[in-house]
């Protein structure tokens, strides 16, 4: 009873500042939209130059494919070598593709044309996704006049993509920006709850009413967990609906794994918020470690990728376990059967930074 006096209080603070409201509530959809199309790893309109200098009839057609391929804009097409350096140093080209005749000494007939790619490598990973592009348009190109001559192929191989058939990089990363915000929220709004009583000398009212430690602790918590639960369900709402984005799983099996990493995550910014001695210095924890959370979290490049020496943080960090556990439930379908390790590690992960958390609240109220 006494602590729902707190928790209303603590809703009221939050209600009050109508700047504060169109944060939380109206500022993840639109970051959710805008950052659903920011985010993405898909490439479209990379600008492209060929250098046309054969005369076999193949090089036509990969160029005509080229041509009404989405991904790629042809800037200009030319039978006249040119200086490709200085076309990828201007910028206004990101690859060139230069055919050229191979002949045949011994039959003196034409054969497929030699294919060369320049690639503008700044960009490592857009290059090695348009090289990837290039080298199967002309493969298919090939393949097919080879199909079409009446010569059967001694092997081909066809690749059938599972739980993303249109490798829509939205539906990677639309589940992932929503626990990303769901992050930012809570630990922004917890990590100066303490701290702001404290500037205000308002905590000492509080100490010295009937509320006991763990009462003052729980009733900063809920507040934020409860706003954390409703931008949730709006995030996931705008990422189905608005991106067409495929559920797949068990929706209460979210909501637990999502429940154990907002104990996670609150305990951690409730840390904070002991520790800090000001409003600034708990908005800068927060952002270093948001900073951490997202980098090592598998959000944007695959925790393989990093080296092993440093793989010990990602292993304490909950936000990948959130990562992984929302993309199975979101595109596979997986139930808990198939991702118990990661729940079992981020209910580790939550008891420990709660037991933490505890331990320093209760002793700086007691001080």
């Amino acid at each position: 009873m006494r602590l729902r006096y707190l928790i209303k209080k603590e809703l009221i603070e939050v209600i009050r500042q109508k700047e504060l409201l169109f944060l939380i509530f109206v500022a993840p959809i639109l970051q959710i939209i805008v950052l659903g199309y920011v985010i993405s790893t898909d490439i479209r309109n990379i600008p492209v130059g060929i250098v046309n200098l054969s005369r076999a009839q193949t090089a036509e057609q990969v160029i005509q494919r080229i041509r009404c391929s989405p991904l790629f804009n042809v800037r200009q097409v030319t039978r006249q070598p040119e200086d490709y350096l200085a076309l990828l140093k201007k910028g206004t080209v990101k690859s060139i593709i230069i055919f050229r005749d191979s002949l045949d000494r011994k039959r003196q007939i034409l054969r497929y044309p030699d294919v060369q790619i320049l690639m503008d490598g700044v960009d490592s990973n857009t290059s090695l996704i348009s090289a990837g592009y290039f080298n199967g348009i002309i493969k298919t190109t090939i393949l097919t006049d080879i199909s079409r001559r009446g010569q059967a192929l001694p092997l081909q191989a066809r690749t059938i993509f599972r739980f993303n058939p249109e490798l829509r990089s939205i539906n990677f990363m639309g589940p992932g920006i929503v626990g990303f915000l769901l992050t930012i929220l809570t630990i922004f709004l917890t990590s100066v709850s303490l701290v702001r009583e404290k500037e205000q000398q308002t905590l000492d009212t509080l100490l010295i009413s009937r509320l006991n430690a763990f009462e003052i602790y729980i009733g900063k918590a809920l507040p934020a967990a409860l706003i954390g639960i409703v931008d949730m369900i709006i995030g996931l709402l705008v990422v189905v609906l608005w991106f067409g984005i495929p559920f797949r799983g068990n929706i209460l099996e979210l909501a637990l794994a999502a429940l154990v990493y907002m104990a996670a995550i609150l305990a951690y910014a409730l840390l904070i918020s002991v520790l800090a001695s000001t409003q600034q210095q708990a908005m800068f924890f927060g952002w270093f470690s948001l900073l951490i959370f997202l980098l090592m979290s598998g959000f944007f490049t695959p925790i393989e990728n990093i080296p092993p020496g440093l793989r010990f943080v990602s292993a304490i960090n909950p936000l990948r376990y959130l990562m992984k556990i929302i993309r199975e439930i979101f595109l596979k379908g997986n139930g808990i059967a198939f991702f118990w390790k990661d729940l079992l590690a981020l209910s580790g992960i939550a008891v420990t930074l709660v037991s933490i958390s505890l331990l320093n609240f209760k002793r700086f109220i007691s001080k």
